[in-house]
């Protein structure tokens, strides 16, 4: 073994191990606060650890806050967007991918072109269009964009079934396949880490999303998870606000439940959604 290789590998690992320490200060800090009562909290200059430990603040949140209502109304956008940006994304992107017809690359380096459009900028025209629809004030402007094809989503799913062999495809038509049916029954089952990376994207955006939500939404029931967090400031005269991190730590489970689920197809995806 090479000497000289093994210092930089050893070196490389605790660079990451280091950083990665780093890192995890935050979330264990915020771990901390959130199983203070209200006098460690506020005390000056303040303790790390929490003496004694309160567990109870985690389920009294969850009882003087909606949680059970919020969490339903964040998995209804979120659940609904993924599938939404499955289907779209993957029809728009294997047309692009597979199928021939005039300015397909002038019609796809224009949808590459919208991912530098900054969000905010279409926020006024959206809105005005969901007010004269009567969407305002439901869940459905959470969603429904991502049931009419996303940029990231078309790009990352093209990669994929320009990766996929055009022999399958051939063999299909053999055996009287159609294009629908060769989307379907084959480039789409064969794209799965590619399937799983978009899902995680898409759930992890919109699980967090919080802009959309305070535009369009109005009623407190109707909250989404992270705003109904935030709602929660100034609730309670004396303080109390262990209360808030032990909310935004709860609203943190569900991602790490999702990304630990799907992570082996998340790794394959990224691997694999470079420029062919």
């Amino acid at each position: 073994m090479n000497p000289r290789k093994n210092l930089r590998k050893a070196l490389a690992y605790g660079a990451i191990v280091i950083s990665s320490l780093l890192m995890f200060i935050p979330f264990l800090t915020a771990l901390f606060n959130s199983l203070k009562t209200v006098a460690q909290y506020n005390k000056y200059p303040p303790e790390l650890f929490p003496d004694p430990i309160k567990w109870s603040n985690y389920p009294e949140v969850w009882e003087l806050a909606h949680f059970n209502t919020y969490t339903l109304n964040s998995l209804t956008v979120s659940l609904l967007s993924i599938l939404g940006a499955i289907l779209s994304s993957s029809m728009v992107a294997y047309a692009f991918a597979r199928l021939r017809f005039p300015f397909r690359d002038t019609l796809f380096l224009i949808v590459l072109g919208t991912m530098m459009i900054p969000g905010v900028v279409t926020i006024i025209p959206q809105f005005i269009i969901f007010k004269n629809l009567g969407m305002l004030d439901t869940l459905m402007p959470l969603w429904v964009l991502e049931w009419l094809g996303q940029p990231f989503g078309i790009f990352l799913m093209r990669q994929a079934f320009l990766g996929i062999p055009r022999e399958y495809e051939e063999a299909a038509k053999i055996d009287g396949c159609n294009p629908f049916q060769i989307y379907w029954r084959v480039a789409l089952p064969m794209c799965k880490p590619s399937l799983a990376t978009l899902a995680i994207f898409t759930f992890m955006a919109k699980w967090n999303e919080i802009l959309a939500p305070v535009i369009y939404i109005t009623s407190q029931e109707k909250y989404t998870l992270p705003v109904g967090i935030l709602s929660l400031k100034g609730q309670w005269t004396g303080g109390n606000d262990q209360y808030l991190v032990a909310g935004a730590l709860i609203s943190l489970i569900p991602i790490l439940i999702v990304f630990l689920i799907a992570e082996k197809y998340f790794v394959e995806g990224a691997r694999s959604s470079g420029l062919k």
